[in-house]
């Protein structure tokens, strides 16, 4: 092996396919080569006048493209393969977190969605008060959900005081919340967030918690909802969906995408299509298209460094050529 080598490079050729299995490099490869392009690179410096197609959430105008936070806060989809966990952790550093930020907001990708998971406000502080990054947040509390609702609309409060311009209620909570009869809970959290002056969603990976939202009239301001095809190679056949998302083969987080796109048209909400690549196993010159011709308002990608100037020329493509049923919500 060469002693120089493009993230590209190491990223694609880290995991080797053969007969007996799958050969990976290693958190330490990961760790060397984030620091090598640390030293290469110029810090990219955000405020860039790139822009991006838009769109309105409530009062907040943000970009088509959302940076997703799971690679930002160290979490990862791997379609069973658990050895790429370690491979992430190693290659996003703090500072490879901070400048992922900044190349994003230089392509015109104004807004990150993230989970608070602890440390997460702190590095988004940072990123605005260290960096002077301008990017637009909007986050999911962690706190549990008590039957008060206390430890919920505390940390709301707070974050909003952080900084925080959107909340929205995380798909795993609204989930568990529809399964125990909590739907009432979950539209006092909604009403709550609004009132802090904020626009307001709910997340979903199962389509029936978007459905009881709707009958019941919640005042959410808009929806956070997977969206991706089945023509990929660990995509689930008919008879192995079992339940909203599955982790490990076959791998899915949108069970029934033709039921979404056409329920999704009787919605009046801006619509956010998270999971748009199946954590991997679509390309986004594949999923952008298909997730703006299928209806969403907005594309929540999650993006390395790496990633981002081509999605950000695809997005724009993708918005120049939609082919949409459903109007534009947002």
């Amino acid at each position: 092996m060469s002693d120089k080598i493009s993230r590209r490079e190491f990223v694609q050729g880290s995991l080797v396919t053969t007969a007996g299995g799958a050969i990976a490099v290693g958190v330490g490869a990961g760790q060397a080569l984030a620091q090598e392009n640390k030293s290469a690179t110029a810090k990219v410096l955000p405020g860039s006048k790139n822009t991006l197609p838009k769109g309105k959430i409530g009062n907040l105008e943000m970009s088509r493209l959302l940076l997703g936070g799971n690679l930002l806060i160290g979490g990862t989809h791997t379609h069973g393969m658990n050895f790429i966990n370690s491979l992430v952790k190693g290659y996003n550093t703090l500072e490879k977190k901070l400048e992922t930020m900044a190349i994003a907001e230089a392509h015109g990708i104004d807004t990150v969605g993230i989970h608070t998971h602890p440390g997460i406000i702190d590095m988004l502080k940072k990123y605005r008060n260290e960096w002077g990054g301008k990017i637009k947040i909007m986050a999911s509390p962690v706190a549990k959900i008590e039957p008060d609702l206390k430890a919920y609309f505390d940390e709301a409060k707070q974050i909003v005081d952080d900084g925080v311009n959107a909340i929205f209620i995380w798909g795993a909570r609204a989930e568990q919340m529809l399964s125990k009869g909590r739907m009432a809970d979950l539209m006092k959290m909604v009403d709550f967030v609004k009132e802090l002056g904020v626009p307001s969603g709910v997340g979903a990976h199962d389509l029936n918690v978007i459905k009881e939202c709707e009958k019941n009239k919640c005042n959410a301001d808009y929806y956070i909802k997977t969206l991706h095809h089945h023509k990929y190679p660990t995509a689930p056949r008919p008879e192995q969906i079992k339940g909203p998302y599955s982790e490990v083969s076959p791998s899915y987080w949108c069970s029934c995408p033709d039921e979404t796109v056409e329920y999704m048209k009787t919605v009046e909400k801006p619509w956010i299509a998270f999971k748009t690549m199946a954590c991997g196993g679509i390309t986004a010159k594949d999923a952008f298209p298909y997730v703006l011709n299928g209806g969403a308002d907005f594309v929540w990608a999650g993006m390395f460094d790496f990633d981002i100037p081509d999605d950000a020329r695809l997005i724009k493509e993708a918005v120049a050529s939609v082919n949409r049923v459903r109007p534009w919500r947002g």
